[in-house]
């Protein structure tokens, strides 16, 4: 009997830097767990030349699409690029440090589904550090997003995530390309900006922590580095973070509105 998994309408985006055994991981976890796309496509960040060269040897024993950059872009850059590249009706995006979990599957075609069947639904997320703070009960163990501009949640501009999420590869045409050139983690800003100023729809997977983990490890560590004042527990910084960010968000969304199109 095939078991196999077939997703024609679906392509697999992976950005990949200097974490050539973290994406083989992935690559091998999926074909383990007999999932496959029509097409897997590999943006890789101008990573150093042992992790480059395992990358061509994974092209060989996976097929995928390896779109590379002769100098580092950052994450901007490499997720347009690699966006660009994608020739499918839909995207599953998926940082290489995230391995799915065998509950992935039904609940990736659950998603699917929903957004073949409802058009207005422009991603559908699947991993998150804790669960968005305004969420209405939908079906098959999924959430709508729902945001409001009252709402005090300074994680309410989380709709949009770089987290593991389908999303229709229309999504340039509906919130504009990542900005390229700044810290990935203000490009995420920005682009939880933009989903919000341009009504951007999302269902959240409720067991957010169970279809995918995040792995990483001294010998492929995070290459995202914060500053300490952000991750400090200090009561006090913690209050001025909190009174800062709930200014800084309220009037990025609904005074300056640079994304809205």
């Amino acid at each position: 009997m095939d078991n196999k998994h077939h997703f024609e309408k679906v392509s697999l985006l992976i950005t990949h830097y200097n974490r050539s055994s973290s994406l083989e991981r992935l690559l091998k976890t999926l074909n383990e767990q007999n999932v496959s796309f029509n097409e897997i496509v590999v943006s890789d960040d101008a990573s150093k030349p042992l992790h480059y060269q395992r990358l061509l040897e994974l092209q060989a024993q996976y097929q995928f699409t390896l779109i590379s950059s002769d100098v580092n872009k950052g994450l901007g850059n490499n997720l347009n690029k690699g966006q660009m590249a994608v020739k499918t009706p839909y995207t599953l995006y998926v940082q290489e440090d995230f391995v799915p979990t065998d509950q992935f599957l039904p609940h990736f075609n659950d998603a699917f589904q929903i957004m073949e069947e409802e058009s207005d639904i422009d991603i559908a997320r699947f991993y998150a550090y804790f669960a968005y703070p305004y969420l209405k009960s939908y079906k098959n163990g999924f959430s709508k997003m729902i945001y409001k501009p009252l709402f005090l949640d300074k994680n309410k501009i989380y709709n949009y995530s770089d987290h593991p999420h389908l999303r229709r590869s229309t999504f340039f045409e509906r919130f504009g390309k990542y900005t390229e050139g700044i810290k990935s983690d203000k490009t995420e800003y920005q682009m939880c900006l933009s989903f919000i100023q341009n009504k951007g729809k999302a269902i959240f997977y409720d067991n957010f922590d169970s279809l995918f983990i995040q792995e990483n490890n001294a010998a492929e560590p995070s290459t995202v580095q914060r500053s300490n004042w952000r991750q400090s527990n200090n009561l006090i910084l913690s209050a001025i973070r909190l009174i800062y960010r709930q200014i800084k968000y309220n009037y990025d969304l609904h005074i300056n509105q640079k994304f809205k199109r």
